[in-house]
């Protein structure tokens, strides 16, 4: 405060250091894989690439022209010399390890159905960024080997390159769509045109200086551009609510008659330390996915992290600074000024009424709301977890329409094929045994093993499945391979085992995952509240919301009845572990945002007065408007996701508004009222408080005429 213009010109200085080294940090940033790390899949990965059989990173099929032959005709030599000139050609390229077709492995499984289309297997060199940058040249060295073949290119790294452009260029046109929505929502919540461009500078300040730390910390861990675009919406989002409710309260404080900065000084006691708390308490439930071995979740929780904590010390610096400066002319210019019934700042009309209905008839209030929540949580009992796939994208991107014709033309498409590596002396003589074997396996079709040197000391088996890789079948089909007894120790990899381990990996993790961050949040909130039931309470509340949430997203994605509300996508019948869980820690991170700003008012009030049900009455009146205009914002600014064609998207942003409101409207507005009242004074128990009758309070404040109660003072 006494420094506001110094503070400001740092803080322009930062954003200039943001702006210079965005691009270089941008350039920095990785792929953030969606497989797990550690796995037998992985292994088996190396392994198989070790004895010469790769897996390949793209997918060429080729295919007579159209305009190059008769009509209904197709000269399948001039494909076959295409497919030879094909891998001669990439052979040859530095960014190419190996290149293979059905001529030089005597595949049969890389030729279509009806002969008319080949496939081209190609390895890249270099890590995954390398590899996605490397894709374009290939690609076109292969068209260009080919000039009057059609080379439609396909697999894990061309769809990822074209998931990342379309994530890209989607969320540009989200900003675009979100943001006069998101003012229009700014100037009615702070009542200024001024005011409600605050937020916006906290927030692109906040965003801004994110980068070049992620950009930092890219050059240790696996930051990808997706993590940076999300976290960014999220990010805003926060920074969004921190500057809501400082404001909120200096203008609660100068209502009643204080200066600028003792109002400043009341907001930092109180809403200041809510924003510090809540910046805490997000960042240990976004910790929580590091984990989980998958690199971009990891990568998502680290991107997370660092916006939580870079909006509350702009929220808590920037914006005092530009009050200070401003000064009355923060508030100016309220265009709906002649509409508002009460001041910014005062309490709310409505929320005071549905208050003191649901506080009169807690039992009836929160039974029906939890009635409620579980129904909406009731589908989340059969989701099924995937992985990330080309199929994120709409059906008509080149990379899933490819795809899908691969799928369609040939028996055995790369995605199907299992890879098992044998390792022991007694590898090679006992494989044609093993793979007879494993070919009489249910969900099996067909076994090849790959021609191998007898001196390499192992074995590699290709085992055809009839099954999708991400369904059910599948997965019984890698458990039943590894049961089998095989001559020597066996890895298995593939499509399949990838996601099949990436699931395994997310379920062994969850458990930590629920304990570290519920550890760190009892310690959080009840250093913030001073009780020991509130927490419990807080906790208990948040999973009942997760629950209703998860849900909801299993009836709109996994099984796409979303479709007719956010856009045609494909379903795919399972949800992407990675993504699902990081949606459920921004939404845990959410409800624990919205509950420290309720609670503190609430424990403010019960100071103050030393009754229950009125403190819970005048907390909600006091911030049930802010907190639905922050939870409006936060949706406004993640539900433009769905205007994305990139399923993905549509599942953050979705999933996080879904959070947003669901938990400011139901679950603070109704469930938490509803719980505190029906508790009672057991609201601020202490175990360190057992000496004092619960629910007491120094009753020689009220007595003389509603004097400030010291906010340490035990209660």
């Amino acid at each position: 405060m006494r420094r506001a213009w110094l503070v400001l010109a740092c803080a322009l200085l930062a954003a200039v250091c943001a702006g210079v080294l965005g691009p270089a940090a941008f350039s920095a940033l990785g792929t953030g894989g969606a497989l797990a790390t550690g796995t037998e899949a992985e292994r088996a990965a190396r392994q198989a690439e070790r004895l010469g059989v790769p897996a390949p990173d793209l997918v060429l099929a080729l295919s007579e022209h159209p305009g190059t032959g008769r009509a209904g005709t197709v000269r399948a030599g001039t494909v076959r010399d295409a497919a030879a000139a094909v891998v001669r050609t990439l052979s040859g390229q530095g960014d190419v390890k190996a290149a293979w077709s059905a001529q030089t492995t005597g595949n049969p499984w890389l030729r279509s159905k009806d002969g008319r289309t080949l496939l081209v297997l190609v390895r890249l060199e270099g890590t995954d960024k390398e590899r996605k940058q490397a894709a374009p040249r290939v690609v076109a060295a292969a068209r260009a080997a080919a000039p009057h073949t059609g080379v439609e290119p396909s697999g894990a790294t061309w769809a990822n390159r074209e998931i990342d452009e379309s994530v890209e260029h989607d969320l540009r046109r989200a900003e675009l769509v979100a943001a006069p929505v998101l003012f229009a929502v700014l100037v009615l919540a702070y009542g200024s045109v001024v005011s409600a461009l605050l937020p916006v500078v906290v927030a692109a300040l906040t965003i801004g200086c994110a980068v070049p730390v992620l950009g930092l910390l890219a050059q240790v861990a696996d930051i990808s551009r997706v993590a940076v675009s999300a976290a960014s919406a999220i990010g805003f989002g926060l920074a969004v609510d921190y500057s809501l409710f400082l404001l909120a309260r200096v203008r609660e404080e100068s209502a009643r008659g204080a200066d600028l900065p003792t109002a400043l000084a009341a907001a930092r006691r109180s809403s200041g330390r809510s924003v510090a708390f809540s910046a805490a308490a997000v960042t240990v439930c976004v910790a929580a996915a590091l984990a989980v071995p998958v690199p971009m979740l990891r990568a998502l929780a680290l991107a997370g992290m660092t916006v939580a904590v870079l909006a509350a010390l702009v929220a808590l610096t920037v914006l005092p600074a530009c009050l200070c400066v401003l000064g009355p002319r923060a508030q100016a210019f309220d265009p709906l000024a002649r509409l508002r019934r009460t001041r910014v700042g005062d309490g709310s009309r409505f929320w005071r009424r549905t208050a003191t209905a649901v506080t009169a008839r807690p039992l009836l209030a929160g039974g029906l709301a939890l009635l409620l929540l579980a129904l909406l949580a009731v589908p989340f009992t059969h989701a099924r977890l995937g992985i990330v796939d080309e199929r994120t994208l709409p059906a008509s991107a080149p990379a899933a329409a490819a795809a899908q014709r691969v799928r369609a033309e040939f028996t055995a498409p790369p995605e199907r094929i299992l890879t098992v590596v044998v390792n022991g002396p007694r590898a090679a003589g006992g494989a044609p045994a093993y793979g007879k074997r494993l070919a009489r396996l249910p969900g099996i079709t067909a076994v090849r093993v790959a021609p191998i040197s007898p001196a390499a000391g192992g074995a590699v088996l290709l085992a055809a499945t009839s099954a999708a890789p991400d369904t059910r079948a599948a997965r019984t089909a890698v458990r039943q391979v590894r049961q089998t007894s095989a001559p020597g120790s066996v890895t298995v990899g593939g499509r399949a085992a990838d996601v099949t381990d990436t699931a395994h990996s997310v379920l062994r993790a969850l458990p930590a995952c629920l304990l570290l961050p519920a550890a760190g949040l009892m310690l959080l909130l009840s250093a913030f509240t001073r009780t020991f039931v509130a927490p419990l309470k807080a906790l208990a509340v948040a999973a009942v919301s997760l629950g209703a949430i998860l849900g909801a997203l299993v009836v709109l994605f996994q099984e796409g009845r979303g479709g007719a509300l956010f856009g045609s996508f494909t379903a795919t019948g399972t949800l992407d572990a990675s993504i699902l869980l990081f949606v459920l820690f921004i939404a845990l991170a959410l409800s624990v945002d919205y509950e420290v700003f309720l609670l503190g008012r609430i424990r403010e009030e019960f100071d103050r007065r030393g009754d229950n049900r009125t403190s819970i009455v005048e907390g909600i009146a006091r911030t049930g408007r802010l907190l639905t205009s922050a939870a409006a914002a936060v949706a406004i600014s993640t539900a433009a996701m769905a205007t994305s064609q990139v399923a993905l998207l549509k599942f953050i942003g979705i999933g996080v508004a879904l959070g947003a409101l669901v938990d400011a409207l139901l679950v603070r507005g109704v469930l938490v009222p509803a719980v505190m009242a029906a508790l009672g004074p057991l609201n601020w128990w202490s175990p360190a408080r057992t000496g004092s009758r619960p629910g007491t309070v120094t009753a020689e404040a009220d007595k003389k005429g509603g004097a400030e109660p010291d906010a340490s003072r035990s209660t």
